[in-house]
């Protein structure tokens, strides 16, 4: 089940606009601290720029909203791209657009678009996802199992015939391999029959919890 949308990786993307350079600066965040922290480093890099205009929306309920025009004119840069996140569904994000002034002035139409067009790309940019809960279930299991295991995670299909979809987290290797399976909770009663099945049942179940899961 799908909790919220957020971005994948930290990313930039750039375009000029009336001879202004707009640079879009996003990173995933889980707290306004990490944010802010963010925002900072951005601004000290770019020191010498004609404005650096921060925004933030973190939460699964995007209960944290904030913004700066940063000597913009109120209203036409930090507020609309807070705005543009939460009627995107948009949050944990943290979006800085650095402007250098090219000796034109955009006007406030002028201004909103260049702002958040330009976070829209820092957002493609990034890789927009959804973040789901996840059952991921630790098991032991012996190595000639692994590549079995391995192979229908990656091609989706079974000897019975098509899988229920599941990936696989961390492995530990020693005399015998350690693996997380992760799946959605509505498949993991299938998956752990599939997995009993390729392991004639000697798959031993070490932990099980829900995670939440970038897909």
């Amino acid at each position: 089940m799908e909790l919220y949308k957020t971005v994948r990786n930290e990313a930039e993307a750039e375009q000029t606009v009336e001879r202004s350079r707009f640079i879009a600066h996003v990173r995933p965040v889980s707290s306004k601290e990490e944010a802010d922290e963010f925002i900072a480093a951005v601004k000290s890099e770019h020191r010498d720029a004609t404005h650096n205009v921060p925004a933030m929306v973190i939460g699964d309920k995007s209960q944290i909203q904030w913004a700066s025009d940063d000597g913009e004119p109120q209203g036409t840069s930090g507020a609309p791209i807070v705005q543009m996140l939460v009627s995107e569904g948009v949050t944990n994000v943290a979006i800085v657009v650095t402007r250098y002034f090219g000796g034109i002035k955009l006007g406030t139409g002028g201004l909103v678009r260049a702002y958040t067009g330009s976070a829209k790309l820092g957002l493609e940019a990034a890789g927009v996802c959804s973040v789901c809960e996840m059952c991921s279930v630790k098991i032991v299991i012996g190595y000639g199992h692994l590549d079995r295991i391995r192979s229908v995670a990656a091609d989706g299909t079974e000897g019975r015939g098509d899988a229920p979809a599941f990936s696989i987290g961390n492995i530990d290797y020693t005399d015998k391999v350690t693996l997380d399976v992760i799946a959605a909770p509505e498949n993991r009663d299938a998956v752990m029959a599939m997995i009993t099945h390729i392991t004639s049942g000697t798959a031993q179940v070490l932990e099980e919890k829900i995670i939440l899961e970038k897909v």
